[in-house]
C-alpha cells in the first residue's frame, strides 16, 4: 500500500482534514432538516456510531434557520450541503455551520460569490467544491461526450479558479459518480494535479448489498494508493451503516482501527453448528463495543483456533461441543449451547479492563 498523499490540511470544526491526519469518517441525514427533533436523534445516534463529520440538506430557508437549533445538541462540526442559492449560505454560516458543500460557479453573480467566501473566511469555514458526474457543466458533456474523469477533474478546476481568484483556499474537493472506475479514475487524476484535501466517496451506491461492494472496491483502491482525506459511503440504507462500512473498509487497509472485528469461516461439511446465528448473536452483543479487537467464530473445533489463530478471542463449535481459545490457544471446552455465554464474558472481562 502507497503512503498517503500529503495534501493541505484544513479544519472542519475541530477535525482536522488533510495532510496525514486519519482519514476522517462522515455521514449525511437523511431526515428533514427543518425537522429538528429528528434530525438531532439521527445525529446523536451517528455520533455514537463514530461520525466525525456530519452533513444536512439545506434545500430552503425553513432548513437553513433550523441549523442553529441543531447545532446546540450535536457535538460533532456541521457541514452545510447547499446548491445554487447563495442566501441559503450565509445563512448557514449565520447559524453556526463549520463546513459549507456548494459549488461557487453555480452560484450566479461574483458579488454572491464573494459575499460568501467573505463571510466563510470571517469564520474560518471551509468550502467543499463537490463535482457529480450527474450534474456536470453542459459545455464539458458537449465538449467529452458524456461525463469523463478528465470532465469532472476540469469542472473542479473551473470551481477552484474561481475561488483562488478571490484568494480563498480553504478548499476541499470531491469527483462522484455512481461508476467506481470513472470515480477512481477521476480522483487518480485529479490527484496528481492539485495537493486539496479529498473528499471519497461513489455516489448513489444502492442498496447495502450492492452498495457496499461498490463502495469498497472503489474506495480500497483510492486509499491503497494514498489517496483520500475524508471519506463517505453513500448507502440506500440507515446512516449508521454508512459508518460502521467506511470504519470497515478503512480498519482492512490499517488506516484506522475502531470497534470489534468479527472473522466467522464460511462454513464447509464439517459445520455441525447453526454458525449463522451465532454470528450473527456476536456480532449483537458487541455492537456497540468499541476496543480494537478481533474475535473468531469458527465451525470446526478441528481446524478454528488454528484458521484464527491472530484473533484475540473467539470460539469454535462442533456437534454437542465447542472450545474458547484466545490467541490460537484453547483456553476451555464447552457445551454447544454455552458458547456464546462463555464467549460474552470474556468480552465483559476484557471491557473492565481500562
Amino acid at each position: 500500500m502507497k503512503a498517503r498523499k500529503k495534501t493541505k490540511v484544513i479544519y472542519v470544526g475541530e477535525v482536522p482534514v488533510g495532510g496525514r491526519n486519519p482519514v476522517s469518517v462522515q455521514s449525511m441525514t437523511k431526515t428533514d432538516t427543518a425537522d429538528v427533533k429528528s434530525t438531532v436523534r439521527q445525529i446523536q445516534s451517528l455520533e455514537k456510531s463514530g461520525c466525525e463529520i456530519i452533513r444536512l440538506a439545506v434545500p430552503d430557508i425553513n432548513a437553513a434557520k433550523a441549523l442553529g437549533r441543531i447545532k446546540k445538541s450535536i457535538t460533532i462540526p456541521m457541514i452545510a450541503d447547499i446548491h445554487f442559492d447563495w442566501r441559503l449560505a450565509l445563512e448557514a454560516i449565520k447559524q453556526g455551520v463549520e463546513g459549507l458543500r456548494i459549488n461557487p460557479g453555480n452560484i450566479g453573480a461574483r458579488w454572491k460569490i464573494k459575499e460568501v467566501i467573505s463571510a466563510a473566511e470571517d469564520k474560518e469555514i471551509p468550502i467543499r467544491i463537490g463535482v457529480n458526474a450527474g450534474s456536470l457543466e453542459k459545455d464539458l458533456l458537449r465538449k467529452y461526450g458524456h461525463p469523463t474523469p478528465e470532465a469532472l477533474v476540469e469542472s473542479a478546476g473551473r470551481h477552484i479558479q474561481i475561488l483562488n481568484e478571490l484568494n480563498f483556499s480553504n478548499i476541499k474537493v470531491s469527483l462522484k459518480a455512481s461508476d467506481v472506475l470513472k470515480t477512481v479514475d477521476a480522483y487518480r487524476l485529479f490527484s496528481k494535479k492539485y495537493d486539496y484535501p479529498l473528499h471519497i466517496g461513489i455516489s448513489e451506491a444502492g442498496l447495502p448489498s450492492v452498495g457496499i461492494i461498490k463502495s469498497s472496491v472503489g474506495l480500497g483502491i483510492l486509499l491503497a494508493e494514498g489517496i483520500g482525506d475524508t471519506i463517505r459511503v453513500s448507502l440506500t440504507a440507515e446512516p449508521e451503516e454508512e459508518v460502521r462500512v467506511a470504519y470497515a473498509i478503512l480498519g482492512s487497509l490499517g488506516l484506522r482501527k475502531k470497534g470489534v472485528n468479527i472473522i466467522s469461516c464460511p462454513t464447509c461439511g464439517r459445520c455441525r453448528i447453526d454458525l449463522k446465528s451465532l454470528v450473527k448473536k456476536v456480532e449483537h452483543k458487541v455492537r456497540n463495543m468499541d476496543k480494537p479487537i478481533t474475535i473468531a467464530v469458527m465451525g470446526c473445533v478441528v481446524n478454528g483456533p488454528g484458521e484464527a489463530r491472530e484473533a484475540d478471542f473467539g470460539i469454535a463449535g462442533g456437534k454437542g461441543r465447542g472450545i474458547l481459545f484466545r490467541k490460537g490457544e484453547i483456553v476451555k471446552k464447552v457445551k454447544e449451547e454455552e458458547l456464546l455465554e462463555a464467549l460474552v464474558e470474556e468480552i465483559d472481562a476484557l471491557n473492565k479492563v481500562p
